[in-house]
């Protein structure tokens, strides 16, 4: 199964997660962050990974360090949780539709962390939830997950739209390159023979 639990205590959170990629999309998401759980919650159906998380953050000062290390322990889990990368597909791409916002991801779980961002929100809060912290969750996420990202934004007026559709879209390109291509025989999807 893979699967792996990470505990990270700085000054400034507490967070025990749990993730197992080959899930059925379950998930008991308290991060203290109402708009982090609303995203972690479709982000764990829609990519079908079983996700628990709880997190004690100093909110009290923002949700920046929280929604900052909620990524950075996803990111982890999923390293931990594919290993060497054996048999993975490895490339996959989303263009997932949320009302008028339209949203393009596409992953390579390529060992090498790099994040491409282009989300234009028109609104600098979505609620109470700065919406520039979406671009610091998935950092904290791809450097820890060691995978290439880009999120692109081809339509969208709405902030949550936008937020929800990348959220989603994420989840289904991370699904389907983290799947296991039978074609591979278990071997790593590079002529250098590793990703790690």
């Amino acid at each position: 199964m893979r699967s792996a639990e990470i505990n990270r205590r700085t000054a400034e959170t507490l967070i025990h997660l749990k993730l197992d990629i080959d899930g059925k999309g379950a998930s008991d998401i308290d991060s203290g962050v109402g708009f982090l759980d609303h995203m972690l919650t479709l982000f764990a159906r829609h990519g079908r990974f079983n996700l628990s998380l709880k997190c004690e953050g100093d909110t009290r000062v923002d949700d920046h360090h929280t929604v900052e290390d909620v990524g950075i322990c996803l990111g982890t889990a999923f390293a931990q949780a594919l290993g060497d990368l054996a048999g993975v597909t490895r490339y996959a791409s989303t263009i997932l539709p949320m009302d008028e916002a339209l949203i393009l991801t596409a992953v390579d779980l390529s060992g090498r962390p790099h994040l491409e961002y282009g989300l234009d929100f028109p609104t600098e809060k979505i609620g109470a939830f700065d919406t520039q912290l979406v671009q610091e969750f998935w950092l904290g996420f791809v450097r820890r997950a060691g995978v290439t990202l880009h999120i692109r934004q081809l339509a969208g007026v709405n902030s949550h739209h936008i937020a929800e559709g990348a959220f989603k879209s994420a989840a289904r390109s991370l699904r389907d390159a983290c799947a296991i291509d039978p074609r591979l025989g278990g071997e790593i999807p590079s002529t250098k023979g590793t990703l790690v």
